[in-house]
């Protein structure tokens, strides 16, 4: 994606593990109830890759019966080449940290990952012709994997779209964004998400009750502190404002495993460093102006790998 200058007028925003992203039109919003597609042009070029590719990586027909669930995150949306035979609007990739974790370890891999999901999505079909996630549990799935949450509430997407249109108005400058909106965000998600949360892994434990289950948190996608703007269209004082709304997500994401009973992949700590302001090589996420992923905002190969290896150590895997 080319550089984009400040602007106040068409602000770019961007919807995090959801599948929709791009640029804030004339005084307007992406949002994610009806912006659960894709962007078009991404979709057709990934379908013209899916094509031509090689087999993606492929789990063995034998071994552990392995589920991927959840949102965008998980798919690894907007990283090529996509899974072959996977419904495009879910924009699952080849190279998602699940194919990762299956490709060398001969786990019968069922991936229903798909981007744009909430935790409402286990239980109802997302799109027509992709049934709710849960379909794919059963008594003889053995391990389970996730990332889900961010999209639940349009939180923290909300959080992001509102907080960048506030400073295209200050050109990057001061804290719009936490002086307009303050605790709000932070009560949504502790008082709404987290117990979406405790719902959606209370029936993955109960349709897949002798299964292993875990779900990860979200790569780092900003650093602590000031930011990259415009690269990341956030003002400067509000980059520690939106890593606080992130740090409260990852929270509520791990205190309902913790009460659920599911493991919690913790990923703030090696994923620090990482975040979409980093050169490329070293970001795990993609920012909005320069991604190198058809879907920014969202973790590039590197990252979807570093989420796979963290889930070796912390369940042990190897």
């Amino acid at each position: 994606m080319a550089a984009v200058t400040p602007a106040t007028s068409s602000p770019i925003t961007w919807v995090p593990g959801g599948a929709t992203c791009g640029l804030l039109g004339e005084g307007g919003l992406l949002m994610r109830s009806p912006g659960r597609l894709l962007l078009r042009a991404g979709l057709a070029v990934l379908a013209v890759v899916a094509l031509v590719v090689a087999p993606a990586i492929a789990s063995a027909k034998t071994g552990t019966r392995y589920v991927n669930m959840g949102d965008s995150y998980s798919a690894g949306a907007g990283i090529v080449p996509p899974a072959p035979g996977s419904p495009p609007a879910c924009a699952q990739s080849a190279l998602n940290w699940a194919r990762d974790l299956s490709a060398t370890r001969g786990y019968q891999l069922t991936d229903v990952s798909c981007s744009g999901a909430d935790t409402t999505d286990y239980t109802t079909s997302q799109y027509p012709g992709v049934p709710p996630q849960l379909d794919a549990l059963s008594r003889q799935t053995q391990l389970v994997t996730m990332t889900i949450g961010g999209n639940d509430n349009g939180v923290f997407t909300g959080t992001i779209q509102k907080c960048g249109a506030a400073a295209a108005q200050t050109a990057g400058q001061g804290s719009p964004c936490k002086d307009m909106y303050g605790d709000t965000f932070v009560n949504t998600i502790n008082n709404s998400t987290y117990p979406n949360l405790v719902r959606a892994l209370t029936e993955v434990r109960a349709k897949a009750p002798k299964a292993r289950v875990a779900i990860a948190g979200y790569l780092q996608i900003l650093p602590p502190t000031t930011g990259c703007y415009p690269v990341m269209p956030i003002a400067t004082g509000d980059v520690p404002y939106l890593d606080n709304v992130q740090a409260t997500l990852n929270d509520a994401v791990k205190r309902a495993a913790g009460v659920t009973g599911v493991t919690y992949i913790d990923v703030t700590g090696v994923s620090t460093g990482h975040d979409a302001c980093q050169p490329i090589g070293t970001r795990w996420v993609e920012p909005v102006a320069g991604s190198t992923n058809f879907v920014p905002v969202h973790p590039n190969a590197l990252g979807e790998k570093a989420m796979a290896d963290q889930a070796v150590v912390v369940l042990g895997l190897d």
